[in-house]
């Protein structure tokens, strides 16, 4: 008999582990993807800002509903961006820890072992994802803030069909338009997972084969059409698309390799000693056939050397957060059956992860604090120089910095166009991304090269690479050689103006 989803959420330990995640994995608004979506809603507010790079600050619009909702979010509450994000932030969190208890409420009858399924969850907040590039949750705001506990949440809300008495169809899918509404691609693989689990919630294990094999075809068949039809890329794309190591399964190292195999490992043995109910048994069938079909499409059909890359565009690859969201609450809800005699075996394990992922952010972090809240003066010398150029030059501006600074020991990921709120050429990590998945941004090949090892470089050198592209001032390393007049500089870089 599978377990009814009648429990009553528990709000209170909901709202403590959300402030536990925050403090475990802290908060960093304007690094990484963070700081796209930031500039986003900050052109949607601003339209003076931005007006050389606008394709670029405008990118994340294109697929999303969370830029034009958050504006107006700030237009008609007059709540300032800054404490819009943070808010986001933590209902996207408190919504994924709903969502994974959700799902444990399904798949476990006790109570302690839901709640440590939740917490493991909450522990494992910004775990990686294999090597996809992604994390489970990340630390700032982006479409997939809403758009992975909604997804889950739908999951959640699949685990009560059954063929027999099929119920709870619409309210997933309501769930999951919602969740397309902030990422598309995501919520597809989130589709995907379901349909996966309704197979394998079919009577039999006939007819779960049978369905299986379908299902494994179908994507082969829709993966090789879209690679037949797709037209040739030109050299930008492909530079682009080869940007994306993790695009590519030849490019992985062998750890993450590992990280593919291993969920899917777990699961096995989950569900071959776990005594897992019908529902979770259900659940780690469908989560294992997504990963290897996923893995399949990802090792036929993305190689660097095809003439084009859409499949690898789509990373199929990413199915695996899911999957990984997955492992990790009926890992955490078995750690507490297992435990159930001693009572403090899961306390304990979840108390010395908790602390081995805040060691690990601070480590991701070093030169920033952990919790960059609003008001808050920002301590990483490049944030430092970043907030020193929006306050001190003009709206039109536009910069150039070394093409990947946000790589940089120390930098952190902080992104200067969210930071300075001006104008730069695009780097090669983050615009490169955008230019990855959108062949349209086809300028941002010429841009990035043009400020390769730029603090290395002559001042006649940068003045050959840049006047055409009409820079008017740089972010350069400190110790980078120019004879001119820096009106700004700390211990790590200096803002001069390209003379």
């Amino acid at each position: 008999m599978t377990t009814q989803p009648q429990a009553k959420p528990p709000h209170a330990a909901l709202f403590a582990l959300t402030l536990c995640t925050l403090v475990i994995h802290g908060y960093h608004p304007l690094a990484e993807d963070g700081g796209l979506y930031a500039a986003g809603i900050q052109s949607a507010l601003d339209p003076t800002l931005f007006p050389h790079d606008l394709a670029f600050a405008t990118a994340t619009r294109h697929y999303s509903l969370l830029t034009p909702i958050m504006a107006a979010m700030v237009r008609t509450l007059h709540i300032p961006l800054p404490w819009l994000l943070l808010i986001t932030y933590l209902a996207g969190t408190w919504l994924f820890l709903y969502a994974a208890w959700s799902i444990a409420a399904r798949c476990f009858q006790s109570e302690p072992a839901r709640l440590s399924a939740t917490a493991l969850a909450a522990t494992w907040y910004t775990l990686p994802i294999a090597g996809t590039s992604l994390l489970l949750m990340d630390p700032y705001v982006t479409a997939r803030t809403l758009s992975t506990p909604l997804s889950l949440f739908a999951l959640a809300l699949a685990l009560n069909f059954e063929w027999s008495t099929p119920r709870g169809i619409f309210p997933c899918i309501f769930a999951l338009a919602a969740a397309a509404a902030f990422h598309p691609l995501m919520t597809a693989y989130a589709a995907a997972l379901i349909l996966t689990l309704v197979i394998a919630k079919l009577p039999c294990q006939p007819a779960q084969i049978i369905g299986f094999s379908s299902l494994t075809a179908a994507a082969l068949i829709l993966a090789g059409v879209l690679q037949l039809k797709a037209p040739p890329e030109n050299v930008p794309t492909i530079a682009a698309s080869f940007s994306r190591y993790y695009w590519f399964l030849s490019q992985w190292q062998w750890y993450e390799l590992l990280g593919l195999a291993g969920p899917l490992i777990i699961l096995a043995l989950l569900l071959r000693f776990g005594r897992p109910n019908p529902t979770a048994a259900a659940l780690i069938r469908a989560a294992i056939a997504l990963g290897l079909i996923a893995t399949l499409v990802s090792l036929l059909f993305a190689h660097e050397s095809y003439s084009t890359h859409l499949v690898a565009r789509l990373q199929p690859l990413r199915a695996f957060l899911l999957i990984y969201a997955v492992m990790t609450i009926l890992l955490g809800g078995t750690l507490a059956d297992i435990s159930s005699r001693t009572r403090i075996l899961a306390p304990l394990a979840l108390t010395a992860m908790a602390l081995l992922m805040f060691f690990v952010q601070r480590q991701t972090y070093p030169a920033s604090q952990h919790l960059e809240l609003p008001g808050r003066a920002t301590a990483n010398p490049w944030s430092q120089a970043f907030v020193w150029a929006g306050e001190h030059t003009p709206t039109d501006a536009l910069f150039a910095l070394d093409s990947n600074y946000i790589t940089t020991a120390g930098e952190d990921g902080q992104t200067f166009r969210a930071t300075a709120r001006r104008s730069t050429l695009p780097d090669f990590s983050k615009d490169g991304g955008e230019a990855a998945v959108r062949p349209s941004l086809a300028e941002w090949y010429a841009g990035q090269a043009a400020q390769q090892n730029l603090s290395t470089l002559t001042d006649a050198q940068r003045r050959q690479r840049l006047q055409p592209l009409g820079v008017t001032w740089l972010i350069l390393h400190a110790t980078a050689p120019t004879p001119v007049a820096c009106p700004y500089t700390n211990a790590v870089v200096k803002v001069c103006p390209l003379n």
